[in-house]
């Protein structure tokens, strides 16, 4: 009895992203709460320059790399070179910048501009919702509201797989490391493609946004939790499939019927056939 209490203590304790693990069946031991995991740092100052250790290899590369896309991509479309490295300082989400640069040359209205640039900001809400749970309580606080703005793809994918093994009085400022070098990359990315444009062709320079998403789907192939690899997937089956039914909505369509059908044939099949292997 004292075990089975333990064991339930132990679970209710645990943030969202760590139940969602915990109903991917993988083992859990009593003993496996966060708050037991061996300490990999000193302190926050020590957490936080960890974070910008891990984010100067293959993270600050990879969106340094796409921002020098979106840097040629705004020479190429007449934008200056003030304008451009300021949607990458004050905006920090690839995505919604070169959405705003479309609507401006389609000569849109600000509000339609502002409405178009925020639905693609859509996806924070699900970034923010799996990844600041597991932060300290203490962490938990109105100055998140500053500090979500280093938040991008590829530090939120960095940084759910890493938070497994960090207590989460570090997480916090291990994020903030990994997240800062990000955003501040993104500048001087911006400012070389800007510069090169013309000198490399389009083509090549353009195809460096892609490295981001790519980098992204890499990530999260080293996951264990299937569901995960599951929405991958299906989604990169049903991205051309809807892109070839109405390309100006696939990715909001295939994002939400893919994602869906993934998450419902895992939660239907695959977690129910786990239920009835495990002892």
């Amino acid at each position: 009895m004292n075990t089975s209490s333990q064991t339930n203590q132990n679970l209710e304790s645990r943030t969202p992203a760590e139940m969602d693990a915990v109903e991917s069946y993988q083992e859990v031991q009593p003993d496996s709460r966060s708050e037991k995991l061996t300490p990999r740092f000193k302190d926050k100052h020590d957490a936080f320059w960890s974070g910008v250790r891990d984010g100067r290899g293959a993270p600050a590369m990879v969106l340094f790399a796409g921002m020098v896309g979106f840097g040629a991509m705004g020479r190429t479309n007449g934008f200056d070179l003030w304008f451009t490295t300021a949607t990458s300082f004050l905006m920090f989400a690839l995505p919604g910048q070169i959405v705003m640069l479309e609507m401006i040359l389609l000569g849109a209205s600000s509000l339609t501009i502002a409405l178009a640039t925020s639905l693609t900001a859509t996806r924070f809400v699900t970034m923010t919702a799996t990844l600041f749970p597991m932060l300290h309580e203490r962490d938990r606080n109105k100055q998140l509201y500053a500090k979500v703005h280093l938040l991008a793809m590829t530090a939120w994918a960095v940084s759910l797989k890493e938070f497994q093994t960090i207590e989460p009085k570090h997480r916090l400022s291990y994020f903030v490391g990994l997240g800062i070098l990000c955003w501040l990359i993104s500048v001087p990315g911006t400012i070389v493609g800007f510069l090169i444009a013309g000198s490399v062709p389009m083509p090549i320079t353009l195809s460096l946004i892609f490295i981001n998403p790519l980098f992204f789907l890499l990530t999260f192939t080293e996951i264990k939790v299937s569901g995960y690899r599951l929405a991958i997937l299906v989604g990169s089956i049903a991205g051309p499939i809807f892109y070839l039914i109405d390309r100006d909505t696939s990715l909001l369509t295939a994002g939400l019927i893919g994602g869906t059908l993934a998450y419902w044939i895992d939660r239907r099949f695959i977690r129910h056939h786990d239920r009835r292997v495990k002892p």
